[in-house]
């Protein structure tokens, strides 16, 4: 019967073939009815000759052939289909020897230094970050992958497609035994001492994942699942080395541990790392950028299916057709906020309500590499409830691309690729990521790359390179050594640090390798400070640590901190930069950074530039017309003097609105606002101002007294006296034993503070408290004075260092010329 089904011709194949006439032929209907008319007239007017069903049936023949030739090939396109881009799981397997020969030639004298180079740079980032309990500190000295490459694909190649995604899949294999890993390491207890850790082997065994993405302009790659990893350990003996060659315990998995890790969190599904295709290299290394990042919506939002576990009366709608519509029901109410993390910088979105809240919340957030991951992270907000439960998260990479343009990608629907390409920066690119591990629930984001900084000074912004290039025609970066780094802390916006009583005192640390710096202290959570600060610059791409801490009677709160990248600061152009600040949910720093050479640092200070040198005397003589602060209408004043990172305090006057204390404080000249603060002492209660001022010394002529009086701040009356005086000695009349009246100095107030300890004690038996009050305030103020001192032998090292280099310098100017002559003969 099948037999006599298939040679049969059925009238719905007749209708199908008539339809493709119709389609193809569009004159078929009028010939049909030219040929009716003619057998119309040959039988019923005159006959035809028998030529004319001939013509016919050949006529027909060759269409319904045409028509079976084309079925043909659209059966066969759709299988290829099938096979390449839709329903087939995988082509078949392909032989892949010719790539790994080809990585046999090329290895030795391409691919292994350009590899060691990149990752050398990750292994000694990641080890900093990641030090085994039995290691105190480790250093990389030696990187060197060894003379067999990877293999790939030793069993065949194919290409698998998840819809229109194709993915080639292949097997990885590196068993290398030659390689030379050199890590320093010195020992923390109970074993101390140092050792050198050599990796000599690794073997990294797994199914690899590449992905064309972005037509071809760039590649995702993983591992399906985990892969095998063992690593070769020996210890080396000789040099420095303090241990015997002998295994440390647990070495060798701690580094497997820390390897393992990283391919899971960077590149094993789904989980994908980028390998750009410019068409253009412009061989630029891209130290840093600035993002904002705008989270516009969410949707699809229920409790259910965020939290993966639904309620009973949740799973007992699972088999209606409504029940995701019950569930978003459900989930009106729901309180949602989104906070974005990129490193250690978090930013917070605003409450909103619903199953699809809209936000439009804008961030501007640092980028401190050419690669970044920002992580998005949804929570709810549960009414009465100080805890936010978290629901899903996501994350969106971002990375450099050698064209100056910008890759985003991300895990799409079903574990897919979402990728989008900026061509230039300025360009705004939304992406629509669904939230991971989650049944439902989307989140959608704008991203707007604002500029990339490179590493040679120059940056690339609103969609033009702007590049400042040295007029010698040589790289623009000059040289390190001498230059200053000129930083000025503009303003602060939405600072959130406040105190015990509702009020922001901000203020802003700086710290550059091991010089601090210290703005004043604001009054708003969006305080001007307009302050400048000097740096010497450091090599190494030393980062610039920026602190910012919010005043407290009871202790300082730290209100957010950062780093910024001084890498490629290029003289005579300013960077403009607003810093958000990390670890906290809103705030944000302008900066004005400038590089500045020694020469024309020197001739735009003047005289100011020996005042560095130089110190602060500041004698507090006597106040008047003090405010009454205690209830029989005296004080107990004393004050104390905050100058730059500095505190001291005045001992304290009893009993009286006419204080006379006659005391000398010195502070280092290094240009920090002093203020003076007048205080109410109290010995049980926290202590009560009375009144404040600033007192301006910038602008006076060095090594002369100046005596005024200054009226008291924050109070109806009170005036203060005293003389300041910035004292800068005479550098040439120096000699390196000028150190020694520091040093005595020093002594004899050790000497001063072991006396008034001993009267401490002896108070203390006798239960004396206002006189104990008294002798407190002397033992603070001996111990600030004697930290003065310290400071200033430090300053005097630092300038005996200086002349001796110079010294060294001379002499070997001056021995170069007698060199270059003896070398001519």
């Amino acid at each position: 019967m099948g037999r006599r089904k298939k040679s049969g011709f059925s009238v719905e194949e007749a209708i199908r073939f008539l339809n493709y006439l119709k389609v193809e032929k569009p004159l078929f209907p009028l010939l049909i009815s030219v040929i009716l008319l003619g057998w119309a007239v040959e039988r019923w007017v005159f006959s035809f000759s028998n030529w004319v069903p001939l013509v016919v049936a050949v006529w027909a023949t060759i269409q319904y052939g045409s028509y079976q030739r084309q079925i043909l090939v659209e059966d066969l396109n759709k299988k290829w289909k099938r096979v390449i881009l839709h329903t087939s799981p995988s082509t078949p397997l392909e032989p892949c020897e010719w790539l790994n020969k080809l990585l046999v030639e090329v290895w030795p004298e391409f691919m292994n230094p350009k590899l060691a180079i990149r990752f050398s740079s990750i292994v000694e980032k990641r080890l900093r970050h990641r030090k085994s309990r039995l290691i105190e500190k480790i250093e990389l000295q030696e990187f060197s992958l060894g003379s067999c490459p990877p293999s790939f694909g030793l069993q065949g190649t194919r290409w698998a497609t998840t819809g229109d995604q194709k993915i080639l899949r292949m097997g990885f294999d590196w068993d290398t035994n030659d390689m030379s890993i050199l890590l320093q390491a010195k020992l923390a207890r109970p074993l101390y001492g140092t050792a050198r850790i050599v990796i000599n082997s690794l073997h990294i065994k797994g199914e690899l994942l590449v992905m064309p993405v972005l037509e071809g302009k760039a590649l995702l790659y993983s591992f399906l699942s985990v892969p095998e990893v063992r690593i070769g350990v020996a210890f080396g003996s000789g040099g420095s080395q303090s241990l015997p060659a002998t295994e440390l315990p647990g070495v060798s998995s701690w580094l497997v541990k820390i390897f393992t890790e990283t391919l899971v969190k960077t590149m094993v599904e789904p989980r994908r790392r980028c390998y750009s295709l410019p068409a253009v290299e412009l061989k630029k290394k891209a130290v840093g950028g600035i993002i904002y990042v705008k989270v516009v919506s969410a949707s699809k939002l229920s409790r259910g299916n965020l939290r993966g576990s639904p309620s009973r009366s949740q799973q007992s709608l699972s088999a209606d057709c409504h029940a995701e519509e019950h569930l978003i029901e459900e989930s009106k109410d729901l309180q949602t906020f989104v906070e974005v993390e990129l490193e250690e910088l978090t930013r917070r979105t605003d409450i909103r309500v619903g199953s699809a809240p809209r936000w439009d919340s804008m961030f501007n957030m640092v980028l401190h590499e050419d690669t970044g991951v920002l992580r998005f992270h949804l929570y709810e907000c549960t009414p009465n409830n100080v805890k936010y439960d978290y629901l899903a998260s996501c994350q969106i990479k971002v990375k450099y691309v050698a064209d100056d343009s910008t890759f985003f990608w991300a895990i799409g629907p079903e574990s897919g690729i979402v990728a989008k390409h900026s061509d230039f920066c300025g360009k705004e690119i939304e992406m629509v990521v669904p939230f991971e591990g989650v049944k439902s629930g989307e989140l959608t984001v704008s991203l707007v790359l604002k500029e990339w900084q490179f590493s040679d000074g120059s940056h690339s912004l609103e969609g033009s390179r702007i590049a400042r290039h040295s007029l010698s025609g040589s790289s623009n970066l000059l040289s390190r050594t001498g230059r200053k780094i000129s930083i000025t802390v503009v303003e602060g916006n939405d600072l959130i640090g406040k105190d015990r009583n509702g009020k922001c005192q901000p203020y802003v640390k700086l710290q550059y390798g091991k010089t601090l710096q210290k703005t004043r202290t604001g009054h708003t959570s969006n305080p001007t400070w307009g302050q400048k600060f000097e740096f010497d610059e450091i090599g190494g791409g030393e980062y610039l640590k920026v602190k910012c801490y919010s005043a407290d009677m009871f202790g300082d709160e730290s209100i957010g901190s950062a780093r910024v990248n001084l890498e490629g600061l290029v003289e005579g152009l300013m960077r403009d930069v607003w810093v958000p600040l990390e670890k906290v949910s809103s705030g944000e720093l302008r900066l004005q950074i400038e590089a500045v050479r020694v020469d024309d640092y020197e001739g735009s200070r003047g005289s100011i530039n020996g005042s560095r040198n130089g110190w602060i005397e500041l004698v507090l003589i006597e106040a008047k017309d003090l405010v009454a602060a205690d209830l029989r209408g005296t004080s107990d004043p004393y004050v104390r003097v905050h100058y730059g990172n500095l505190k001291k305090k005045t001992k304290v006057m009893f009993k009286t609105l006419h204080p006379r204390w006659h005391q000398t404080l010195e502070f280092p000249d290094n240009g920090s606002p002093l203020e003076l603060h007048v205080k109410d002492h109290n010995a049980l209660l926290p202590t009560a101002s009375i009144g404040d001022c600033v007192v301006e010394y910038q602008r006076l002529p060095p090594n002369e007294m100046f005596d005024k009086w200054i009226p008291l701040q924050g109070v109806k009356r009170g005036e203060i006296h005293v003389q300041i005086t910035r004292k800068i000695p005479e550098l040439e009349k120096k000699t390196s034993l000028d150190s020694e009246p520091s040093i005595t100095k020093s002594h004899q107030i050790s000497s001063q503070m072991k006396q008034t300890m001993a009267k401490f004690h002896s108070l203390i038996e006798e239960g004396n408290l206002e006189e104990l009050s008294t002798v407190t305030s002397e033992m603070e103020s001996l111990e600030d004075l004697q930290e003065v001192y310290m400071m200033q032998l430090e300053t005097e090292q630092m300038l005996l260092l200086n002349k001796i280099k110079e010294l060294g310098q001379e002499m070997f100017n001056s021995a170069s010329p007698s060199l270059s002559r003896s070398s001519t003969s």
